[in-house]
């Protein structure tokens, strides 16, 4: 299980590290692509593999479909975890989420995301404040 909440810095040559509470179940290789929320996920293989399956179910014919799956798919890298633990985060994948030197890393059970520092604060600190509503609603649909 991934969890926690991890802070690091992006090196000179755009690598992050990742945390050593990660790396036996994650592997040497995993899949960063654009997240939700400005954040970039990140997925073990075999986790990547259950998205794949889950998105190839849907329609091709609805624009929504089409649109997500480019924005999955079209931002995902393969990367390898090099000896030290550390991925490189490409251009693309750090401009998308607008990651600067400072970066947090955060084990949601079956992914990882990976955020801007000041975003990911601004992000919690809004979900703190509204945390009695959201399990409110989860209750409301049979959740919690």
């Amino acid at each position: 299980m991934l969890i926690g909440e991890f802070k690091h810095t992006i090196d000179d040559k755009k690598r992050i590290s990742v945390p050593a509470n990660f790396r036996k179940e994650i592997g040497r290789k995993v899949v960063v692509t654009r997240g939700l929320d400005n954040c970039l996920f990140l997925y073990t293989l075999e986790g990547w593999k259950k998205v794949v399956e889950q998105l190839n179910t849907l329609p091709m014919t609805q624009g929504a479909s089409r649109g997500f799956n480019r924005f999955i798919f079209g931002g995902a890298f393969e990367a390898d975890i090099d000896t030290m633990g550390r991925i490189l985060i490409p251009d693309h994948l750090r401009d998308f989420a607008d990651l600067k030197s400072k970066v947090v890393i955060v084990g949601l059970n079956d992914r990882v995301e990976i955020w801007d520092e000041k975003k990911w604060k601004d992000h919690i600190d809004k979900v703190e404040k509204q945390a009695d509503v959201l399990a409110e609603n989860l209750t409301n649909i049979g959740i919690l």
